[in-house]
């Protein structure tokens, strides 16, 4: 299951409270080359709604909010030594994984057909 913030971070729930965050494809096409990622340090606790990263391209640079609260349990370091891997492919290439502290943060972001009616509106 894959949910949605609106600023275009996804977390994708794998196993047992436990979900990769990163940002959308939608994203990564608008910010094209990725050049940049940076990421919280294992061990750290996220609030969901907060800052916990940023990430920057030839474009632009962002702020990456948490989707959900939890403690950073794994960070890609693929992706931080290789930013591009994220313009490639940004569900693949997750930038942290964690466990959830409430599985019911869930319940109010975005499905993928709502996330898809954003990024329409956002286009035109």
């Amino acid at each position: 299951m894959i949910k949605y913030l609106p600023s275009h971070e996804y977390v994708r729930v794998v196993e047992d409270n436990k979900a990769y965050i990163g940002i959308t494809p939608f994203a990564a096409k608008q910010l094209g080359n990725v050049v940049y990622v940076d990421a919280p340090d294992e061990g750290e606790e996220l609030t969901k709604g907060e800052e916990f990263g940023a990430i920057e391209s030839v474009k632009a640079a962002s702020d990456l909010y948490s989707p959900v609260s939890g403690m950073v349990i794994e960070v890609n370091e693929d992706v931080i030594d290789n930013p591009k891997l994220v313009s490639d492919d940004p569900i693949a290439n997750w930038i942290i994984k964690v466990h959830l502290h409430d599985v019911s943060e869930l319940d109010d972001l975005l499905d993928q057909a709502a996330y898809d009616k954003l990024c329409a509106e956002e286009t035109h």
